[in-house]
């Protein structure tokens, strides 16, 4: 099941206006009842009910719908809409930096990256499993868009992600200790149902860093999936953590039951410039 995400009073006010319905709807004829049908829209929250009854009404008379069907297509719609605005509003929550699809992602110029592995990824039974996903390769071999594209197609499936750089999350957990906030932070990652890292291993971490992001990965242990992307093989580690038994104890935790993608040394991102500078001639 999923778990709800605590966000301010201000967030919350800023999610419900961007999820109005747009004002397309049937301008109302005058009817009454009409009238008493879109003030009850508004007091019981049904925003896609109220847009589109007159619309519905008017179809339904003219095909002769039975009343039964003309209020199951009006659930069907708001249903829907409710749909597609949790998914709207999961995706902002996770704060991807640009959009990216698995759809889009190019598997004949990585051929590295197994499809059937990845379609597997868009279901949420490893996320809701705790499993962990490790993506490894060079830069340019498209682990940051399998990691946004993964966690956009588990937003949208109706989970909690969040994506951030590993820089950026022991940033904020040390600004929070410096503040004496840390436990209600950790307390919050800790709810996410993914958690999307980028750059992990790129920069190395003090010993203080790794005993944060330590934290993050012991609360979220067994319980809450984590996905990483990182340019470093596993040896290489001890590198990004300098004390061995801390990079020992966030490896096991990592790649206990993960399933690991390796994107090899290929970058797509250097065959894409190179393909348009140098055109291919016949």
């Amino acid at each position: 099941m999923t778990r709800a995400i605590t966000v301010t009073d201000h967030d919350a006010d800023q999610d419900r206006d961007r999820d109005r319905v747009p004002q397309s709807r049937v301008s109302l004829p005058g009817d009454p009842e009409d009238m008493l049908i879109d003030e009850a829209c508004r007091d019981l929250k049904l925003p896609a009910f109220r847009e589109r009854f007159i619309e519905l009404a008017s179809s339904a008379r003219r095909e002769q719908i039975t009343y039964k069907q003309f209020l199951l297509d009006l659930l069907q719609v708001e249903l829907a809409d409710r749909d597609v605005r949790r998914q709207q509003r999961l995706l902002r929550l996770a704060r991807f930096p640009r959009p990216k699809r698995l759809e889009d992602f190019d598997f004949a110029k990585n051929p590295n990256v197994t499809p059937e592995v990845v379609a597997d990824l868009k279901s949420p039974g490893w996320v809701r499993e705790g499993r962990p996903l490790v993506l490894i390769g060079d830069s340019g071999t498209g682990k940051s868009h399998l990691l946004i594209g993964i966690g956009t197609a588990i937003a949208e499936a109706g989970l909690s992600v969040r994506y951030t750089t590993t820089s950026a999350l022991v940033n904020e957990l040390a600004e929070a200790d410096a503040s004496r906030r840390l436990p209600s932070v950790i307390a919050r990652y800790s709810k996410i149902d993914l958690l999307c890292l980028d750059e992990f291993g790129y920069l190395a971490l003090d010993r203080k860093g790794a005993k944060l992001l330590f934290q993050i990965f012991t609360e979220r242990e067994k319980c809450k999936a984590t996905a990483v992307a990182t340019n470093s093989p596993f040896t290489e580690w001890d590198k990004t953590f300098g004390d061995a038994r801390l990079c020992a104890a966030i490896a096991d935790r990592i790649t206990f039951r993960c399933t690991l993608i390796q994107t090899g040394t290929e970058s797509y991102r250097f065959q894409t410039t190179q393909e348009s500078l140098f055109p291919a001639t016949k």
